[in-house]
Formats: structure tokens, sequence, C-alpha cells
């Protein structure tokens, strides 16, 4: 069987506020708004995101149910099944833990290592966790 090839395209998020979020990523992590719209088959409004090659794909829905606490901690988020969070890799994760941190961002912790690779967690504007990875040559 040909071994399948995949490329990660987007990721999907959901948020408490739309041009809140779409503030942050824009703010925080340099995203662009590509397309905003009003889903009603889905009763959201839904938001693309890009920078270089990945995309977000935020949701917000008419009656959106805030984040459960433990899913913005990260070792108790490793608790509950499902999608955990997204990792970027950076070239170098203490200074752009500082550029964020003077921005105003909720960090979480770091950097710090991990198994040979520096980490760091932040959370976005609804509590979602991102994590940023530099891997040492």
């Amino acid at each position: 069987m040909k071994r399948l090839l995949l490329k990660p395209l987007h990721c999907g998020i959901s948020v408490a506020n739309m041009q809140a979020s779409i503030d942050w990523y824009s703010k925080m992590l340099g995203f662009e708004l590509l397309s905003r719209k009003q889903v009603d088959m889905l009763k959201c409004e839904v938001a693309f995101l890009k920078t270089g090659d990945f995309e977000l794909e935020l949701f917000c829905h008419q009656d959106t149910i805030p984040l459960p606490p433990d899913r913005s901690i990260p070792d108790k988020d490793i608790q509950t099944q499902g999608i955990k969070h997204v990792c970027y890799a950076v070239e170098n994760v203490a200074q752009l833990l500082d550029d964020l941190r003077s921005k105003g961002a909720d960090i979480v912790f770091g950097p710090m290592e991990m198994e040979g690779t520096l980490i760091g967690f932040i959370r976005d504007n609804t509590g979602n966790l991102i994590e940023f990875m530099q891997k040492n040559p």
C-alpha cells in the first residue's frame, strides 16, 4: 500500500468572542484574517486566519459553552480525552515568551526543557492551550 502523505492544513478552535479572538491571534501570533461569515446551519460564526502555510478555523457558536477549567491547565488537560492543543515550532522559545508576556499574553509556563527540547505554553483569550517548541539542532 502506498504511504499517505499528509500536510497539516488548519486547526479548528471554538472561542467565546469572535472579534476578540481575531484581534488576539493577530496581535499575539501575527495571524491575518482570511474570511469571516455566519453559518446559520451550524448556529455559529466561522473565521479563517492564516500565518505562513497554516490556518486557524475559529468557531463562535451562538450558545457557546465555556471551556472547562481543567482544559486550560496542561497537566490536567491530558486526563480528558480529545485533542489537547496546537503546537508551533519556533526558533527561540524564551524570546517568544518574553515578547508575548510584554503584549499581555497569559503565560502558563516556560521556557522549560523536556527531554532535550525547550517548550512553553500560553492560553489564548478563551483559555485554549497553545504550545511552542524549540528543538535543539
